[in-house]
């Protein structure tokens, strides 16, 4: 098996690291910095904080970010970075921000927009401004990987960016900044992480390095996910996500996710189902249909199960015991609207699967969930 292994973001972890970002702006010889910020925490004191934190180097702030960021986001980002002369930028938030400020801090040098780079083959350029990645969540991942997942509402369409350029500079992953979390995006954004881990190791892009990452990550969720939920102040349970969260992104970067995250794009698009609660809705399902995968049982019994089949079962009570999604039922799906999930579901990462997934095991899962 031949395999390569790289990352090149350089990762700070632990509590009160963000005190840190002064001297990691200093490394880079920045001074005149953007915050590309979920709005959330404009009102909730912490882009404040962050502002205070960097002395004087943020000077700017863009948070106008939807949950799933558009490509207009990107190039209003862009905008600002260029108008201001910006010279380092700081994301602050979940993949939303991540996401605009991943894309925007490459763009920007470029005179094009972001448009010509998403779902058209065309590589954006590797040059960007310095990224620091802020993490508020324990859930995409994001602030390790080289991937933007842009929407454009005006034509329709959901895709990712890759580009080598959209690697974080540095990581701050900081668990006290996901204290603010409450119960259910801190389900939503567990259940992702889980998705991540499972999915990078079962990835038929595997590599040893991000299995080993994997199943450290699956155990640390399967641990503490749910103390996190029910209880936000559990300081052990936050670290510990956190911990989970920026392993299973560099678990997952390589390899790339697989039929559960296919799946969820158009369950976001059409839906609107948040992302994480999305890949999570399937990752059991698709559980069972990998089940006879050798891999895929060598998970399970290295994470202590004697079955797949129990380690799904764990993973349906588990997010019913958070109060995750588990079917489709309230929107009474016709079976043309199931006939059009299964056509989009076919997306890219489906074929990283382990099986090989028919038209006719996601009509018999889809149909299970109306």
């Amino acid at each position: 098996m031949n395999w390569d292994y790289s990352q090149p973001v350089k990762i700070k972890f632990g509590k009160d690291t963000i005190k840190e970002l002064p001297e990691i702006v200093k490394s880079y010889g920045c001074k005149n910095g953007l915050l590309v910020s979920d709005a959330f925490f404009l009102k909730n004191g912490l882009a404040d904080q962050i502002i205070k934190e960097s002395k004087g180097t943020l000077t700017e702030i863009f948070s106008d970010i939807s949950p799933n960021p558009d490509v207009t986001e990107v190039d209003a980002c862009a905008e600002m970075i260029r108008e201001n002369n910006i010279d380092f930028v700081v994301a602050l938030g979940g993949g939303s921000a991540m996401d605009c400020a991943k894309a925007a801090a490459s763009v920007c040098l470029t005179n094009n927009s972001i448009r010509a780079y998403h779902g058209t083959g065309v590589a954006i350029p590797n040059d960007h401004l310095p990224l620091i990645a802020v993490p508020t969540t324990s859930g995409t991942g994001s602030e390790v990987t080289c991937v933007s997942v842009l929407t454009d509402s005006e034509n329709g369409k959901k895709a990712p960016i890759g580009s080598p350029g959209f690697y974080p500079d540095h990581a701050i992953v900081d668990p006290v900044l996901t204290y603010s979390m409450p119960p259910h995006v801190t389900a939503g954004t567990g259940i992702d992480v889980l998705s991540h881990a499972i999915e990078g190791y079962w990835s038929n892009f595997h590599q040893p390095i991000c299995d080993a990452l994997a199943i450290h990550s699956i155990d640390l969720v399967l641990k503490y996910l749910f103390r996190a939920f029910d209880n936000p102040e559990d300081s052990e349970a936050r670290e510990k996500m956190a911990e989970a969260s920026v392993i299973a992104g560099l678990a997952f970067t390589l390899p790339k996710t697989t039929s559960s995250h296919a799946c969820s794009y158009p369950l976001t698009n059409i839906y609107k189902i948040p992302h994480g609660e999305a890949c999570g809705l399937t990752l059991d399902y698709f559980m069972r249909i990998n089940a006879s995968d050798p891999r895929v049982k060598e998970m399970a019994s290295k994470l202590g199960y004697e079955s797949v089949e129990k380690l799904a079962d764990d993973i349906l009570n588990l997010k019913k015991k958070m109060g995750l999604r588990t079917d489709l039922k309230d929107f009474n799906l016709t079976d043309e609207d199931v006939a059009e999930l299964v056509k989009i579901s076919r997306h890219p990462n489906l074929y990283n699967n382990p099986v090989e997934i028919t038209d006719e095991m996601l009509d018999a899962m889809y149909q299970a969930m109306r």
